[in-house]
Parts: C-alpha cells; structure tokens; sequence
C-alpha cells in the first residue's frame, strides 16, 4: 500500500514572466518538508534551464524537471506581438501538459496523487478530478488581484456603459473602495476581453472554487477584509509569504559589489532603481529619470539590464560617476535590505513590491501592464507605503515631484513609518507561530494527502 507521503505531486508550471520561479521556490521548501515525496515539474525546457540553472543540484534532489513542448511551430517567425509566445503556447497548453503528466508518471513509476498548478491554469480543475487527486492552485500575486478576477462577472456588470469612467472606484467588492476602474488589469473592462490571456484569466477565477487549495505569495495581515471574504468563497486559501521572509536566500552574488558602495552612504539616502527583468522605460522617460535623480543630487543604485538603451544615457554616466553606480544585475533583496537605500523606483510587479515591503523600502511606481497599475495604487492609496508617479510616465518634474516627496521628513516619514509597520507584521506571519508559517502547514498536509 502507498503510503500518504510517499506521494507523486505534477506541477505545472506557467513559463512566462517571473511565475515559474516562484513556483519552484514553493515546491522547494515542500520537498524539504516532505522528502519522501517526489516532484515532476512541467515546465517548458527554456523556462526549466532558467529556473533550475539557479539553483545547486543539491537544492533538488526529489525535484524532478519534465520538459514539454513551447506550442511554437517550426521555422515560426515571430511578427514582434509581445503576447505571440503566450497566445501560441496556451493554444497547445492542454495536450503538452497531458502528455508531460504521461511522461512523468511514466519516468517515475509513480502515479500522480496531487496535481499543483499555477493558478493560471483553470483545467487543473478537470485533470486533478479526472485523476481522483487535490488540485492545489498557486497565485504569484496580491490577494487584491486574484480576488479581482473571481469578481470579473460582477465589475463586468456594474460597470457596464460607465467603462470609460476611469475613476470610478470598486466600492462593491470586500475592501476594494480605493480601487478604480483604470487601475484594474487589461482583460477585465478594458481590452481585448476575447484575447486567449484574458480569456484563461476570466475562466480561471470562475473554476478556483474547485480548489482545494489556493496559495498565494502574501501574507494575511497585509490585506484582511479581502482575505476573509476569499476564504468565504474558495474551500481553502493559504497565504504563505513573503517568500522573502520566509525563505530568505541562503547566500548570493554581488559581482558589481554594490554591497560594499552602498555602504559608503547615509542612511536612506539613496534611490535604487530596477523595472524587473521584462522591460525598460521608453527612452524619453529614461532620460527624464536620469534628468531627475541629477537635478536632484540624489545618490542613485540603477539595475540596468537592456544593454541596447545604454546609450542614451551615456554624457548623464560620465557627469554622475561619483553620485550613482549603474550595474547590468544586483542582489535586490539585499539591496532593499540595505539601511542607505531610501526609495525604490519600481514598476510595481508583485515580486518587487512585496521585497521592498520585506526590506521596509517606500516606493515610486511607474506600473506598465498587468497587476502594476493595481499594485501601486495599494502602494499609495491602500497601504501608503509610496507614491506613483504623477500623469502614470516619468517626466522630468513628476519624477522631482516624487524624489522630493518620498525623501521628505512629513509625507516621506509616514511613507516610512507605515512599510515599517507592514514589515513587523510579515515578519510575525513567517515567524514560528505566524500565519504564514500555519498555513504552510496546511499546504504540506495538503500535498502529501494527510
């Protein structure tokens, strides 16, 4: 007979964005909590060398990764749509994962007991119960966002004909009255609502019900009403993070040495700048930042990672060498963590609000697409730990505006206060008798079929 840890947990993995290694952080601390289970991750072989290649081996021994196909045709030529790769692979996204969970049980000699997915994935649902086993669903962002998609059907209707209202706020959903209709992600009022992504999106929050479980990377205190009234809806919601927190790096890396230049600065006196890993300002923007962070003599920390857009800043490099340090990667979490970091210019991804909560940092948001709009408006109107920018583009004086808001003793202090207030507060979910802490608890029990 098999034994109820000795299980066999199919993990799907979303390959775009940062949403695989999340996911990976997940399932390595449940590997750790439960050894005897094995892990098969489903994941495109692209995403797979890039998540496992950051990490020793060591770190994965009863991980295993499973390669499927990315849905790209041979000899495709891409047209330079963004979304082309996404929309291609969730065309074959459901016969790739059947014949990846194949493979799997195939290679292990195990059958699947547990099938954890991203919640993304709206089908887990079907699979898991075609399968007789849990489905488990993770969600890499706020409880704010996944709760905004289980009430599309609901903002649909209530805001019908007043869609181009922008500020017309959620007041009728559990703890969203400051949000407004422009802050909501593309795919709910606005946009393509029949676009594949929008469609996996809408469908997913009508079939989470189905759940199990859903995870999600926050933790409870940040956002209470919205939390209970999920828990009021899905079987059981299991907010585990701040990964951060939880499950700090145990070493990294600092081949540019920021480290050891930040530690020749004031206290929070310096403005680190970083827009993750997909995107970077449009140039007049870039250079209106860079304007800015001169004018204002403020020492600058920037993780520049588009080498092609270096260029235009090139005469602002040579007459700042000896106020900032411009560097193609930093260790971000340690960087936040740093006391002479004093702002962090983000565009607002999840990942990155929830580390500069984990390091107490105030931001400055310039969101793009996706959740960014509706986290920097909880940065600023919810939690008020920061401030958008003005007219949602860096000008020169918008960007001032902020620098010199944020860098004040009165606004800047509260800004301060208030994420230092937030930090305490993750801090005791991820301590030993937190709620982070019980909840992954559950999730462990939940996995192993306890």
């Amino acid at each position: 007979m098999q034994l109820p840890n000795e299980g066999h947990v199919a993990v799907l993995a979303f390959p775009f964005g940062t949403h695989a290694t999340p996911l990976l952080t997940v399932v390595r601390r449940l590997s750790t909590s439960a050894p005897n289970l094995k892990f098969s991750f489903i994941n495109t072989s692209k995403s797979n060398q890039k998540v496992f290649s950051k990490i020793k081996p060591d770190d994965f021994q009863n991980i295993k990764p499973f390669n499927v196909d990315d849905g790209v045709p041979e000899g495709h030529v891409f047209s330079g749509n963004p979304l082309e790769a996404v929309e291609l692979f969730l065309k074959a996204v459901l016969e790739n994962f059947k014949n990846g969970l194949e493979g799997a049980v195939a290679d292990t000699g195990a059958k699947i007991t547990c099938l954890l997915t991203d919640a993304f994935f709206w089908f887990g649902a079907d699979m898991a119960a075609e399968m007789g086993v849990p489905w488990v669903a993770f969600w890499t962002a706020a409880p704010c966002s996944i709760s905004l998609h289980m009430y599309t059907d609901v903002v649909r209707s209530t805001l019908k004909g007043k869609e181009e209202n922008g500020d017309e706020t959620l007041n009728f959903i559990p703890g969203m009255s400051a949000i407004r209709a422009k802050d909501l992600p593309a795919g709910i009022v606005h946009g393509k609502l029949e676009a594949p992504f929008n469609i996996m999106v809408h469908k997913m929050g009508q079939t989470l019900p189905r759940a199990t479980a859903l995870t999600i990377n926050s933790f409870e205190e940040i956002d209470p009403t919205i939390t209970n009234d999920l828990k009021s809806k899905l079987k059981m919601v299991l907010n585990i993070g701040p990964f951060d927190l939880a499950w700090p790096p145990k070493s990294f890396s600092d081949e540019s040495r920021c480290i050891p230049w930040l530690d020749n600065h004031d206290k929070a006196s310096v403005a680190y700048l970083s827009f993750g890993s997909l995107l970077t300002p449009r140039p007049n923007e870039l250079i209106a930042l860079a304007e800015a962070l001169e004018t204002q003599r403020v020492p600058f920390l920037w993780s520049f990672r588009d080498s092609s857009k270096l260029q235009l800043l090139e005469g602002f490099l040579e007459r700042t060498s000896t106020l900032g340090m411009v560097v193609p990667w930093t260790p971000q979490l340690q960087v936040l963590e740093h006391p002479s970091v004093g702002v962090f210019i983000t565009h607002a991804g999840w990942n990155s609000v929830s580390e500069s909560i984990a390091g107490g940092v105030p931001m400055i948001c310039r969101p793009f697409f996706a959740d960014q709009g509706l986290n920097s408006r909880l940065v600023e109107e919810v939690w008020k730990i920061g401030v958008s920018v003005e007219g949602g583009n860096f000008t020169k004086s918008a960007t001032t505006k902020a620098l010199e808001l944020v860098f004040s003793l009165g606004k800047g202090g509260e800004m301060r206060e208030n994420i230092g207030n937030l930090k305490q507060k993750a801090k005791m979910a991820v301590g030993s008798d937190g709620s982070s802490t019980k909840n992954f608890t559950s999730l462990v029990k939940v996995v192993a079929g306890l």
